[in-house]
């Protein structure tokens, strides 16, 4: 059995010349399921060719995300895959890797700062130019990251809603990022 990395400082993985990869801190073999679940557990990995020491790390995170979708564990909407494919092709100008950065930071600062960040807190940033086209890009990010879990399909602006009842409108989306929340904790 795998002795459990510590949390800590940042888990060094050294992949050698036959492409199997060594936990530096259990001085044992991993798999590509190890390294998920250590960063589920909330440890920061990075990952090394032994030999001429380039950092693979991102490789190696993208195929753990590329395994469990192909395994049927659909996270990522087609509509965001294809804008991320699309962003490529414009990478000099793209704003695509601060967006998705800026989102997940978001998601992980809870359900209360989510709503603050949407808009009812002012933020530093919206004297950058072409601020309020990505905050606008990153609500319709957003919307389409849980349009999947809400357990009816439907978007936040789907659903049936008063013309003034803010209140009512501002805690459905609370009990959506609940879910959302309580989902991405059972991946883990």
């Amino acid at each position: 059995m795998k002795r459990k990395a510590t949390n800590g400082d940042r888990l060094l993985i050294k992949r050698y010349a036959s492409r199997r990869l060594y936990n530096a801190e259990t001085s044992d073999y991993v798999t590509l399921d190890d390294i998920a679940g250590f960063i589920r557990e909330g440890r920061d990995v990075e990952i090394i060719d032994l030999k001429s020491g380039e950092d693979l790390t991102r490789q190696y995170l993208l195929q753990i995300v590329a395994d469990h979708e192909s395994r049927g564990e659909n996270v990522l909407p087609v509509e965001v895959l294809t804008d991320l494919v699309r962003s490529y092709t414009s990478q000099a100008q793209s704003i695509v890797p601060q967006f998705l950065s800026m989102s997940f930071d978001m998601l992980r600062k809870g359900q209360s700062q989510v709503m603050g960040n949407m808009g009812a807190i002012p933020n530093p940033l919206a004297q950058m130019p072409g601020f309020e086209a990505m905050q606008s890009q990153q609500k319709a990010f957003m919307k389409a990251m849980m349009g999947g879990w809400t357990g009816v399909g439907k978007m936040p602006e789907e659903a049936p809603e008063p013309a003034s009842d803010k209140d009512s409108e501002l805690e459905d989306i609370r009990k959506q990022l609940a879910e959302l929340q309580s989902k991405l904790s059972g991946l883990g």
